[in-house]
């Protein structure tokens, strides 16, 4: 006697050897012996063998019909040999019943399955559906197959142009475009990078970059919707000494600026102004909707994202020949440089000037601070403000690392300028430190006063933002609120809200406890963070580009640690290949290799080991 049986799924045939209670011994058509159930036997039969009625039912299932054997099957449960009997018009043989089983088993989308060999026929409505699932399947597995042939030839489907960089930064792993890639991938041996290079997908290696990160950062692009015009600046008193600012000359969004009035028993008052936003952008308007999503201002050498609107900011940008709205801290200084008195006050300041960065350092530097020469702009201020920093700086402990170097990378016309500048020079000696001044007193009066904060803290070595106040070891203050940028720093936008509220004597915006400005926090981290790296992303990639545009072949490095070297002139960390042990500073020279712009990488091989720099 011969059986059918279902086993993990699938129908198979054997012999019965012995049969006990609940069970059988079966021999497979392979000579395998094995235990059935009793419960998963479907069909006993005499003949004809097992090999015989599965090759039999096999062609009979060929010429079964299924949209028949579903309308045959009506809609109530049934028994798959009782279906073959209304089916063959009687007693089926083996191989007939066989077949009409292989043929329920395998079409789950007509019949389903409600027990060993019992079935019931799909709704109509299922039915149509399931054929329209299946259709659409095979047609998608055609498009892939035809896809991943194109992109294996070198091709770019139409299909998937407007969805390059999606694919490549942020892709839905389940689309059929990706599956695509992915198999094309496999094909050539290609990264999905290389693949889509290869195809001309990517217009260029700083698009690939940029979108990488708009399409995290600002899904929904970088333009402002469209907005109501920035209500005007309420009436302020007007300040009496004309202020002036120093910035870079790209700089649009200038956030501070600085006057100083010289008395004649030698004290001095020194006003630090502040662009003062925060009296235009009211908490929880769309203008403060918008600066809470983009939470900073993004740099990066060829351009930047602004975080508030630039009607906003060039109504309340401290721009030159113009009175505009600030928030002042006063500070009373003697003639030895200690601070006397310090008061805050809402104003308009008069802006005599923007001074550039790019005209100052020639004539306001180390080696003209004191000495004769051809006068400038706010001289007499600008040294005295030099005296009086590096007093500051002394008080808070801090000294600068000598010979510490930044460098400022600008892209203009399509050529790449990486300009060194000397770390501590006078003019950002100035600006910092009555930065420093500015966010540490106001953190206090923030403090002192019982109003919530934005304050960041550094102990033990570890810098993180907190709503209490506390020490920033690094700088030497007992406090730091961050207050000075609040047209390209959210949390500045909040504090400077919080400081007004305190002189003015109103309600804080924001309380100690409040888990709007707790979430401020955490997601102005987060974000900050990431514009950071993407700056120092965007950075490295004009430095490689900075060295094919002037066909550097060779270069003078420094080790960091083990083959770890930073290029001199250039703020660009690689690694060397082929070099002797060399201890952190020692210089040596290394050749320039393949530079790859998409996954930002530049071959260094190792030449010679240089002496010292007579500066080191």
């Amino acid at each position: 006697m011969h059986l059918i049986y279902e086993e993990d799924g699938e129908l198979k045939a054997g012999t019965i050897l012995s049969e006990h209670e609940g069970s059988l011994q079966v021999e497979s058509l392979h000579g395998r012996r094995t235990k059935v159930k009793t419960s998963h036997v479907l069909l006993r039969f005499g003949s004809p063998s097992p090999a015989e009625t599965m090759e039999q039912a096999r062609r009979l299932a060929e010429e079964l019909d299924l949209d028949f054997l579903w309308e045959v099957a009506g809609t109530e449960e049934f028994d798959f040999h009782t279906l073959a009997a209304e089916y063959y018009g009687g007693t089926p043989t083996a191989p007939q019943a066989v077949a009409v089983l292989q043929r329920l088993h395998g079409a789950p989308i007509y019949f389903y399955k409600k027990g060993r060999g019992r079935y019931k026929a799909a709704p109509p409505e299922a039915l149509a559906a399931a054929k329209a699932a299946l259709e659409r399947k095979a047609r998608e597995a055609a498009l892939r197959a035809l896809w991943v042939e194109q992109l294996s030839r070198g091709e770019l489907p139409e299909a998937l142009r407007p969805k390059v960089f999606q694919l490549l930064h942020q892709p839905d792993k389940n689309g059929l475009e990706y599956k695509a890639m992915m198999d094309a991938c496999a094909a050539t041996g290609l990264t999905p990078v290389a693949l889509m290079d290869r195809c001309g997908a990517i217009p260029s290696s700083h698009e690939y970059h940029l979108q990488a990160f708009l399409l995290v950062h600002f899904p929904r692009g970088t333009d402002f919707p469209p907005l109501a015009p920035p209500p005007p600046p309420p009436a302020l008193p007007s300040a009496a000494t004309p202020a002036f600012s120093i910035d870079d000359a790209t700089t649009t969004e200038i956030d501070d600026a600085f006057s100083v009035s010289f008395r004649p028993d030698g004290s001095v008052r020194v006003g630090i102004h502040i662009a003062a936003p925060a009296l235009g952008v009211a908490p929880g308007s769309e203008l403060d909707a918008i600066a809470a999503r983009r939470l900073s201002t993004v740099y990066m050498p060829c351009g930047k994202i602004t975080m508030l609107p630039e009607t906003l900011i060039g109504q309340y940008t401290l721009a030159e020949a113009r009175q505009c709205p600030a928030l002042s801290l006063y500070v009373e200084v003697g003639p030895d440089y200690a601070i006397r008195d310090l008061s805050t006050v809402a104003e308009q300041v008069h802006i005599a000037a923007n001074l550039r960065h790019e005209q100052l350092e020639s004539c306001f530097n180390l080696d003209t601070i004191g000495a004769g020469g051809p006068d400038y702009p706010f001289r007499r201020e600008l040294e005295w403000l030099w005296g009086f920093a590096c007093h500051l700086q002394a008080a808070r402990g801090e000294v600068e690392p000598p010979g510490r170097m930044d460098y400022v990378v600008k892209v203009e016309d399509g050529r790449v300028r990486i300009t060194p500048r000397q770390r501590g020079n006078p003019i950002d000696r100035v600006v910092s430190e009555l930065m420093i001044l500015a966010n540490s007193r106001w953190g206090m009066l923030l403090a002192e006063r019982d109003y919530a904060g934005v304050y960041r803290v550094q102990t033990q070595g570890k810098v993180r933002m907190s709503l209490k106040p506390a020490p920033h070891e690094g700088l030497g203050v007992d406090c730091y609120a961050w207050s000075s940028s609040p047209l390209r720093r959210y949390v500045d936008l909040i504090n400077q809200r919080q400081i007004l509220a305190a002189i003015e004597g109103r309600p804080p915006v924001y309380r100690s406890n409040d888990t709007t400005l707790m979430a401020i926090v955490r997601d102005f981290e987060l974000a900050y963070d990431a514009y950071a790296e993407f700056q120092r992303r965007m950075e490295r990639y004009w430095c490689l580009r900075w060295l094919i545009q002037e066909g550097v072949a060779q270069i003078d490095a420094v080790v960091l640690k083990e083959n770890l070297i930073r290029l001199e002139g250039l703020p660009l960390v690689t690694r060397v290949t082929g070099a002797p042990t060399l201890g952190p500073g020692e210089r040596l020279r290394v050749g320039i290799g393949e530079i790859d712009l998409l996954n930002l990488e530049c071959h260094c091989r190792f030449i010679a080991q240089l002496e010292p720099s007579p500066a080191g």
